[in-house]
Formats: C-alpha cells, sequence, structure tokens
C-alpha cells in the first residue's frame, strides 16, 4: 500500500510539473538600457504566481543591454523548454531575437518599441507580437502636438541604431504630411559622454523645435547639451525617455521637455471617460506599493501589460493544448493573436493576423516634464 501510495504521488507530482507553464524573460537589467530593464525587472516579482490558471515557472535572464547577449539569452530559454518569451528592453535586441523565436515556433511578446519588430507581417512575425505603442503611433502624438503650437520647422538628433533610424523614418514621413519642414538631423551612440559637435550643427540650423529619438538616461545628453549651447526653442523627447532616473539624472536640464507617453504614466490626471485610467491606477497601486511613491516606470507598465496579455492568451490556450509542447506554444501564438478589447493601462489591445502592435491613439497622452514630474498636457 505504502508502495503503491508513492507511485501515486510521484505521479501527481510529475503531472504538475508537466502541467506548469514555462515563461522566459530576457531583459537589459544592466547596461546603457539598465533604466528601462530594471523597472520591467521588478514586475516579475509582482505579478501572480498563476498564469492562465495555471501554475507558472519564471526564468529571468540579464542580456546587458547587448544584442548578441539576447540572442544567446533567447536559445538558453528555448532549450529550457519555455512556452512563451517576453523581451527584449530595447529594440535592436528584440530585433535580433525574431529569427531564432520563429524558427523555434515559440511566441514572443516584445517590450521595446520600434514597428520593425512587427512589420511588415511576415512568417517570421507571425510568432511576434509587441506590447508598447508603435513608432508611428506616438510620432503622430508628437506632430499634432507641434501642429497646434504652430511649428513649422524642426530637427532631429537620435540614436545611430535601429531605434533612432526608425524614429527618423517615422517621424519625417509625419511632419512633411503635416507641413513642418524637417531642417537638420544628427546621430550619436548611446555610449556616447558629448554630442557637442551635433548639438552646435543643430542650433545653428535653428529649428523651432528639436526631437530627440532616444531611450533610457542616454536621452539626457542631447537635450541638456543643447540647453547648455543656448538652444530656446522647444525639445520632444520620444516615449523612451519615460521614467523616473530619466527626470533624476536630467534634473533641470530637462525641465520642458515634451513627450508622448502611455496613459498609465499620468493615470491619475486622465479623465474618468479614459479606457486605461482603472488598469492604470491598478498597476501604479501595485508597483509603487512596492517601490516607494513615484517609483512609476512607463517601462514596468509595458512588462505588467505583458502579463495580463499573456494571461488572456493562456487561459484560452490551455483547454486546446498541454504546455510544454509544441501543440500548446501554437495555441499561445493563435489566441495571443486572436485577442479582442483587452483594457490594460497601456491601451486597449486588439491583435489581429496583420496587425500585432494592437493599440490605437488611446494610448498615448502627452506630457511636459514640470518640477521633476510629469504633467498631462490637455
Amino acid at each position: 500500500m505504502k508502495k503503491l501510495l508513492a507511485v501515486l504521488t510521484l505521479a501527481l507530482v510529475t503531472t504538475s510539473v508537466a502541467a506548469q507553464i514555462k515563461v522566459g524573460v530576457t531583459l537589459a537589467a544592466t547596461g546603457p538600457a539598465a533604466s528601462l530593464g530594471i523597472p520591467e525587472k521588478n514586475v516579475f516579482a509582482l505579478v501572480p504566481k498563476t498564469l492562465g490558471g495555471m501554475a507558472v515557472e519564471i526564468i529571468l535572464l540579464d542580456d546587458a543591454t547587448d544584442p548578441s547577449a539576447a540572442v544567446k539569452n533567447t536559445h538558453k530559454l528555448i532549450n529550457d523548454n519555455v512556452d512563451v518569451i517576453i523581451g527584449s528592453s530595447i529594440t535592436p535586441s528584440t530585433l535580433a531575437m525574431v529569427d531564432v523565436v520563429a524558427e523555434k515556433q515559440t511566441p514572443l511578446i516584445a517590450l521595446a518599441a520600434s514597428s520593425r519588430i512587427v512589420e511588415p507581417m511576415d512568417a517570421k512575425r507571425a510568432w511576434v507580437f509587441k506590447i508598447p505603442q508603435n513608432d508611428s503611433l506616438v510620432a503622430g502624438g508628437i506632430v499634432e502636438h507641434m501642429v497646434k503650437s504652430g511649428i513649422k520647422t524642426v530637427a532631429y538628433i537620435g540614436f545611430s541604431d535601429a531605434y533612432g533610424e526608425g524614429w527618423h523614418t517615422e517621424f519625417s514621413k509625419l511632419a512633411e504630411a503635416a507641413g513642418i519642414k524637417l531642417i537638420a538631423k544628427e546621430v550619436y551612440g548611446r555610449a556616447d559622454t558629448s554630442v557637442t559637435a551635433q548639438a552646435l550643427k543643430l542650433v545653428s540650423a535653428n529649428p523651432e523645435a528639436i526631437l530627440i529619438g532616444a531611450a533610457g538616461t542616454p536621452g539626457v545628453l542631447p537635450q541638456a547639451t543643447l540647453i547648455e549651447r543656448g538652444y530656446k526653442g522647444k525639445i520632444y523627447q520620444t516615449h523612451g525617455v519615460a521614467n523616473g532616473d530619466f527626470i533624476r539624472v536630467g534634473g533641470k536640464q530637462v525641465e520642458g521637455a515634451l513627450l508622448p507617453v502611455g496613459p498609465n504614466l499620468v493615470a491619475e490626471q486622465l479623465p474618468d471617460s479614459h479606457p486605461s485610467k482603472k488598469a492604470g491606477l491598478e498597476f501604479v497601486q501595485k508597483y509603487e506599493g512596492a517601490h516607494g511613491k513615484g517609483s512609476r516606470s512607463l517601462f514596468a507598465a509595458l512588462a505588467w501589460d505583458a502579463w495580463l496579455v499573456l494571461d488572456g492568451a493562456a487561459t484560452r490556450a490551455v483547454k486546446k493544448a498541454k504546455p510544454g509542447t509544441p501543440e500548446f506554444r501554437k495555441a499561445l501564438r493563435d489566441e495571443l493573436e486572436a485577442t479582442k478589447n483587452l483594457v490594460a493601462s497601456t491601451g486597449v489591445y486588439n491583435y489581429s493576423p496583420t496587425d500585432h502592435a494592437g493599440l490605437d491613439s488611446r494610448a498615448r497622452v502627452m506630457v511636459r516634464i514640470e518640477n521633476g514630474t510629469w504633467k498631462l498636457v490637455q
């Protein structure tokens, strides 16, 4: 009888382990984009201990803001038989991961912003879904604000990588269509310590506004240099700098910066009619309850929303296949694509076979940095 009980117990344990969902995560917890990756990482200590009603195991790795490390982590996670991967924090790393997840047919939920991660839709990107707003969506918010402000000339400085180039491409198209002339362009590296030469060229061009296409604390350098060189026009940033570290590092030199962000960053300031106000407040309460008042981060919110999207898809996928199998990964991919009207702190997600970004204009609001805080621009 004892022997039979032992066998039954072992069977139950084996079944339980086999039934859990394994989630792999690779983030830039160190390196130049750590101000993005650290708050994202923090979220995975706060998410529920179940996914789709089942036990969940999270394997979290640091790719140190290095695309090659992100690829190595992706291979490692797939070899560990994860059912889905979340990450990475920056566009170059995430783009490098796309071929791997497509070949191994493992769904990827991206936390990086560039539309190139999910566009154009093809066989590879069929396995990739994105949580942040597309560059074109948030760039549209900047252009709208420029038009309302009467701006006719603008200059651009951004990262010399996929993020910066993607932003330049999307913004320049929208600006031209709106009658705004782009009169200068400069680039710099994420790890650069000086952009004096670029700033002097931009100031001499005398644009009415300058857009900085950067992410994280490296976005401080161009704005600080422009201010030091006497630039008096409007300075816009992308949603890539929307975290407390940017304000902490930039201090008074980033005061007045204008940028589009997810509604979660200013949840309390949203009108009650905004669909993401409740979800945004829930996120803020959870995150700041763990990390202190004012610790909220757009990037933490993206990781939080990734879990919400994944939980909804997993709830449906577990009815079709067993976790840990190719069939489950395929079912999970299909159910991610079938996500409809999922209200999260960033916006309302509606994925489809031709749209793996899934957000509309409800996922952006304009803010200004005032007295070291984010202020909603009405």
